[in-house]
């Protein structure tokens, strides 16, 4: 598509000649020192937390420990809090998955809609590949009305010709459409990863498939998946059905709930634990539209993301980044509706565990690098007047809070919590409350610790069933595995998260890691 006819099709707010900015180099003038001032901005906030309560430990030890104690007893507040809607959304999500959706959906005239399926990959194995296509060739829904679109990326060489070939060979007749493409490399001013590649991707679609058979942008459904995502029956049927209910369905995305349970059986437990975890997150998510933003594996019309330029090529968080585009651009008259309806996922696992836990650390760096969205979303609330104060207000600071926690409370909680006693000077040491404070410490975190009861229970009921090949035992392993959440959330959570915001803040930027898929077969 030529920038012209680009032009024609964008929303106003959309022409924006920095509407699409990646970065503060993007910029020039004084919209760049902005930017760049918003890019140090969350790892200054973080550094001067973690900082100033050592400092505050040293010089004002009994103020850092009544700090710690209400700080504690936050913590089992929101651990009571996030409970609550983490087992109200698995209530949900298990009713959503009994009822029959497409006699839910017969009610209403839908055979007009297609799906658009864009399944970006890079050098993951074939079998990868095929389980999810096979998974979508079965689920409930007139395979005509699906179009499918395999991409994959020439920088990873000769498999991903042949694999696209296979796969073409095998599937291309069990959809209306199946296209393959081939990501070109070292396009100017993309970031090589997921967006670019999606972005490529669904303009072959619009100019092969959609103009030609004069399918109307407003009646495309396009989903984009991680290329590990297993579709249960009923996706599209649920989709459909949240589409024809939305109050606003052409601007609005669709979240379903990301499991990553695809291999869990062969991951290990500290995978297993975290995989687990984003799930989680992602439930409590769902119990708190306002606070969404889309994630990972998520559908949108055509018409909305056509009218912002499809996915940025240029920055790494995509995944989110095409949410706050189009929030933005329609001065913030956008949703994001959740599904309460799950999509399998791979967890993170590797050949060996001590590749695991490396592999896991970058996937939670660059998810926590999406803290770059925090700089974009300021810059533009300051730019776009049109979208009302109170939403502007209140969206940044929920985001401002949400980065700025996510790596100072973990590390406040579990490592700083002791730091007046070992900081605070042979006087603190005298004292009653020096005696007490890990006491109180520790009673509180007991308390905050049953949440991970829920935890439990919870997760085994997300597991698919048991390979005839592993111990009964192991059902005892994963009830029992929950007690490494303490350190996994400082280890793959507030650490990694620090690493972003600290590249970030140094304009040390990052590109999209892609996360190698090993899935090994248990019968």
């Amino acid at each position: 598509m030529d920038s012209s006819s680009q032009e024609q099709h964008l929303l106003p707010y959309a022409k924006r000649g920095d509407f699409h900015v990646g970065r503060a180099t993007d910029l020039s003038g004084r919209k760049r020192v902005f930017y760049r001032f918003l890019e140090i901005l969350p790892g200054l906030a973080s550094w001067t937390t973690l900082i100033g309560v050592v400092l505050l430990s040293i010089y004002a030890p009994f103020i850092a420990a009544y700090f710690v104690i209400a700080f504690a007893l936050y913590w089992v507040l929101k651990t009571a809090f996030l409970s609550y809607h983490l087992r109200y959304n698995w209530k949900r999500l298990r009713h959503h998955m009994s009822l029959d959706w497409g006699a839910m959906i017969k009610k209403y005239k839908y055979d007009h809609i297609y799906h658009v399926i864009i399944l970006p990959f890079y050098k993951e194995p074939a079998n990868v590949v095929e389980a999810s296509l096979e998974a979508l060739s079965k689920v409930k829904y007139d395979p005509k009305k699906l179009i499918v679109i395999l991409s994959g990326e020439e920088r990873a060489g000769q498999t991903t010709v042949d694999t696209c070939e296979l796969m073409k060979e095998r599937f291309s007749d069990r959809f209306g459409h199946f296209v393959t493409t081939i990501h070109p490399q070292d396009l100017p001013g993309e970031v090589p990863g997921k967006g670019s590649n999606a972005t490529h991707a669904i303009e072959v679609v619009r100019t092969q498939i959609l103009d030609p058979n004069q399918i109307s942008y407003k009646e495309t459904l396009v989903s984009i998946f991680d290329i590990d995502t297993v579709l249960y029956p009923d996706y599209f049927n649920c989709l459909i059905w949240h589409f024809l209910n939305a109050k606003r369905p052409l601007k609005s995305s669709f979240q379903p709930v990301p499991i990553f349970n695809n291999n869990i059986w062969e991951a290990p437990a500290v995978s297993r634990v975290v995989a687990m975890s984003s799930t989680f997150w992602e439930m409590v998510q769902q119990e708190r539209p306002e606070r969404m933003a889309t994630f990972s594996s998520h559908s949108v019309s055509f018409q909305a993301i056509y009218e912002v330029g499809y996915w940025q090529t240029n920055m790494v968080s995509e995944d989110s980044r095409i949410y706050w585009n189009l929030m933005i651009a329609n001065n913030g008259e956008y949703d994001v509706i959740p599904l309460s309806y799950p999509v399998s996922m791979d967890a993170n696992a590797a050949p060996t565990f001590w590749q695991t836990v490396v592999q896991i650390y970058k996937q939670h760096r660059r998810w926590t690098y999406g803290v770059e969205n925090l700089c974009y979303i300021l810059y533009h609330f300051r730019e776009n007047k049109a979208i009302p104060l109170k939403r502007r207000i209140t969206v940044a600071f929920q985001q401002a809070e949400g980065y700025w926690s996510l790596v100072t409370n973990p590390i406040m909680l579990f490592i700083l919590g002791w730091a007046p006693i070992y900081l605070g000077g042979e006087n603190f040491h005298q004292t009653v409350l020096s005696y007490n404070l890990p006491i109180i410490i520790r009673d509180l975190l007991i308390i905050a610790m049953f949440g991970l009861v829920v935890s439990s229970m919870i997760s085994l009921t997300l597991i698919p069933e048991r390979p005839k090949t592993t111990s009964r035992l192991r059902y005892v392993v994963m009830a029992v595995q929950w007690i490494m959440i303490p350190a996994t959330m400082i280890i793959f959570s507030a650490i990694p998260g620090l690493d972003a915001q600290t590249r970030l803040m140094f304009g040390r930027y990052m590109g999209f890691w892609v996360t190698p898929k090993t899935r090994l077969v248990l019968k």
